[in-house]
């Protein structure tokens, strides 16, 4: 979310007053059929380049590290809990410059100032960290497709767990104490392993995934096209965020002291 501020101007035109004798006076800059078009001034809504870049800025660099993987010619394996921290700090940028900044606390912010920004990006984190720790086990897999994924896990399941068993696109480890099925992307190219019940082991979760990381050493695969519009996506966000910055420098400052509350 990024601020949006709006100057209200008024143009220095000169329009007669019919009341008031030869009394001219200011009026504001309305359209009118009898007033000459030099007159108007056009308003336009300006983007603050600080807050474009904050909520902006990890955007870009989120987007540049999916678009080289998916790019590359191997498979990305992540767990869940390292795909949503990504996410989390993909998305801060938005959160800083839009709620956090808006229900910022007045009180707080007149004692520890600029400080209070620590305190609210540590909450931030605190809050991100919880979500990952009370989410289900899973295994994210960039860059792969489904028909790759499901000889490989029949192939490694036998060797992980004699009992392994087979249920359409799930599978059951009970060794292990592992219940997983299998959710794909077709577009994104994606491959997400996720956890079918509450009852989980992390610990087998952890064997299955250094499991499928040794197997997904030798397996190749062709870069994904949605890489390349991924990588557009974050270069066209920074080529704008740096003319904003140059064009705006005085309004950067200016910006960055209220907001640091100075």
């Amino acid at each position: 979310m990024t601020r949006l501020r709006v100057v209200m101007r008024y143009s220095r035109c000169r329009v007669p007053n019919p009341d008031a004798g030869n009394q001219n006076i200011l009026q504001p800059a309305t359209a009118t059929r009898n007033q000459p078009r030099s007159c108007l001034t056009k308003h336009r809504p300006t983007m603050d380049p600080l807050h474009s870049c904050i909520a902006l800025g990890p955007l870009a660099v989120y987007l540049s590290l999916i678009g080289m993987i998916n790019l590359s010619r191997r498979p990305f394996l992540t767990n869940g809990g390292r795909d949503a921290a990504a996410l989390g700090i993909g998305i801060s940028g938005f959160l800083i410059a839009g709620p956090m900044e808006l229900f910022l606390p007045e009180a707080a912010a007149a004692m520890f100032g600029g400080f209070v920004w620590l305190l609210l990006i540590g909450l931030y984190v605190m809050a991100v960290v919880l979500v990952v720790l009370v989410s289900r086990p899973k295994l994210v897999i960039y860059n792969l497709r489904r028909k790759q994924l499901r000889p490989l896990l029949e192939e490694l399941a036998p060797q992980l767990d004699h009992q392994a068993r087979w249920a359409g696109d799930s599978l059951l480890l009970p060794t292990l104490g592992v219940n997983l099925t299998m959710e794909w992307y077709g577009v994104m190219r994606n491959v997400q392993i996720v956890s079918a019940g509450p009852h989980q082991d992390f610990g087998g979760w952890r064997r299955l995934e250094d499991a499928i990381s040794t197997a997904l050493k030798d397996t190749p695969t062709l870069p994904n096209p949605a890489g390349i519009s991924q990588l557009a996506f974050a270069t066209a966000i920074v080529v704008i965020l740096a003319r904003m910055l140059v064009d705006g420098q005085l309004d950067v400052a200016q910006a960055l002291w209220d907001m640091l509350r100075l």
